[in-house]
């Protein structure tokens, strides 16, 4: 029976609107949001800063990797020379490809470890063939003697989230690039529970990809629809039977066609599903005059 220990944990990103990693802390260090921290990951050594501490803390079974220690003055003086030398290894590196011929291939971003020990170039790739970059490798690498380079591709999303700028709907900044952490998986059967357009043009973002935007309210929507009837559906209103042509989820409200032929938006409480409203008029109503004698074929039970 494995023995549960006592564990403080905090949430640690390595990137600015990172996705978020937990490790353990040990008793003896005393760290707090805001600070920064050696790590050891699959990759090595990295530096990673304290954004949260879970508030189950406590026990667990699960098994956490220890962080190494708080980062030292050195350490934040070395990582931010290290950063400021990101720019150029990533203008290098285009530069190479174009010398190389590379086409279809762009680097978005070069990212040192803290202490420069590794380069990482994030790249992507345009078109479905698949680019040959051995050469461009061996090129990094003879230029990067003291650094282990590794090249790792990435979708568009990313890309557009590395690179910024403003989105599709205006926004000065787009929300990959100010404040989502992580891409959620997005249908195109959202856009149709919210009645957005799906012309390509307005439900797609400058990745080429649908909006990240269309997940926002995807669930107030469903949610709201649940309490609404559906297109085509009869209605009983203030005004006489109708029926439903268009839904307003976050209005909770319909669209409602009229015998004469107008169009008039209700609110929910202000009409009644036909169909449910009919099989309670039917159920209220007692044995019809010939279900005793046995004439009668209404299916009602005679008490």
């Amino acid at each position: 029976m494995a023995v549960q220990t006592e564990q403080r944990v905090i949430g640690i990103r390595f990137h600015y609107l990172g996705k978020l990693y937990h490790f353990r802390v040990p008793q003896k260090e005393d760290v707090k949001t805001g600070d920064y921290v050696i790590v050891a990951t699959n990759r090595g050594k990295e530096m990673g800063q304290v954004v949260s501490f879970p508030k189950k803390n406590g026990t667990s079974k699960r098994k956490m990797k220890t962080i190494e220690y708080r980062a030292t003055p050195k350490d934040l003086v070395m990582s931010r020379m290290w950063q400021n030398r990101e720019i150029e290894a990533m203008i290098n590196c285009r530069a190479k490809a174009s010398e190389l011929g590379l086409q279809g291939i762009k680097i978005a971003k070069a990212e040192f470890s803290y202490d420069g020990t590794r380069l990482r170039f994030l790249y992507s790739e345009e078109g479905d063939e698949k680019i040959n970059i051995s050469s461009l490798q061996t090129a990094m690498r003879r230029s990067h003697l003291k650094a282990k380079v590794e090249f790792r591709p990435i979708g568009p999303r990313d890309v557009a989230k590395i690179i910024g700028g403003m989105g599709a709907c205006g926004i000065e900044e787009r929300c990959c690039s100010r404040f989502l952490t992580e891409f959620s998986p997005i249908s195109i059967r959202m856009a149709k529970a919210q009645g957005i357009s799906l012309n390509p043009q307005e439900i797609t973002g400058m990745c080429g990809r649908l909006r990240c935007c269309l997940i926002f309210e995807y669930e107030q929507y469903v949610e709201a629809r649940k309490n609404l009837p559906k297109k085509n559906k009869k209605v009983l209103t203030p005004l006489g039977e109708g029926k439903v042509i268009n839904v307003f989820p976050l209005k909770n409200a319909v669209l409602v066609h009229m015998p004469d032929g107008k169009r008039i938006e209700f609110l929910k409480h202000e009409i009644q599903p036909y169909a449910e409203l009919k099989a309670l008029e039917e159920k209220a109503k007692g044995p019809c005059d010939r279900h005793d004698s046995g004439g009668c074929d209404c299916g009602k039970k005679s008490f």
